[in-house]
Order: C-alpha cells, then sequence, then structure tokens
C-alpha cells in the first residue's frame, strides 16, 4: 500500500503539479492586489462608488428599527471577480501557452544551419525492395 503511494508521489508530474499549485496560489495574490488596488478604484470612479465592491442596486434598504438588513444587488463584486479572472487567464495565456507553443514548433537541440542534414531514412518498401534485389542477384550464379 505504501509502496504504491510512494510511487504516486515521487513521479515527476505529481511534484510538478505542486509546484505549480503554490506559484499559482502566489500569484492570485499578486492579481488581486493589482485588481483590488489599482482597477477596483479606477472603475469605481466611472460608476460614482467608493469601491467597485460595494457597487450595486439596492433592491430593499434596510430597516430604520434594525430588524432587516438591505438587500444588495451587489454588481460590483461579479466585475470585480470578472477582471480578476481575465487578468490571470491572460498572464497565464501569455506567460506559458504562447512559450510552450513556441518552443513546441521549435524544440531545443534542432539542427544548426551549418550542420550537415543527416541521409535519409529508407522506407520499408525500399529496404524490401534492396532485400530482393540481393537475394536475386545471389540466386544467379
Amino acid at each position: 500500500m505504501f509502496k504504491g503511494f510512494k510511487e504516486f508521489i515521487l513521479r515527476g508530474n505529481v511534484i510538478d503539479l505542486a509546484v505549480a499549485v503554490v506559484i499559482g496560489a502566489a500569484f492570485t495574490g499578486i492579481v488581486t492586489g493589482l485588481v483590488e488596488g489599482i482597477l477596483n478604484p479606477a472603475i469605481a470612479l466611472l460608476f460614482n462608488s467608493d469601491d467597485l465592491s460595494t457597487a450595486g442596486i439596492v433592491l430593499r434598504p434596510e430597516s430604520s428599527d434594525g430588524a432587516g438588513d438591505a438587500i444588495v444587488l451587489a454588481w460590483g463584486r461579479v466585475i470585480s471577480a470578472l477582471i480578476q479572472f481575465l487578468l490571470i487567464a491572460t498572464v497565464v495565456y501569455f506567460a506559458l501557452i504562447v512559450p510552450m507553443n513556441y518552443f513546441r514548433k521549435h524544440p531545443f537541440g534542432r539542427k544548426k544551419k551549418n550542420e550537415p542534414e543527416p541521409p535519409p531514412v529508407p522506407t520499408e518498401q525500399e529496404l524490401l525492395t534492396e532485400i530482393r534485389d540481393l537475394l536475386k542477384a545471389q540466386q544467379l550464379p
């Protein structure tokens, strides 16, 4: 039981995934700071609100006796979350996907321009034809 778990943990992709989760969590803090510190105040200014997360439509105001809470349709929080998602998706695309696609098209260790091209590998049909010709040549004494 523990042997299988040990093999699972020591696989390279599990460790890579753990590193990705840790980096993703740290990156989320950076994006959250960017959204809450720069973008939300700018958008809140457009909608004449103190903070984007408090922007919304009051459906029912708070009762004067304090018995009932206000009901607010807080569309500002949704916009804030959407901006955060788009920022993360943009950075992931340009920081991870674009370089990976580039390296798939242009792998490391590619032949250099001065290097001669290796001889072409014969196809299976060419090899069989060559074998047939050699056998015919051996049978003709």
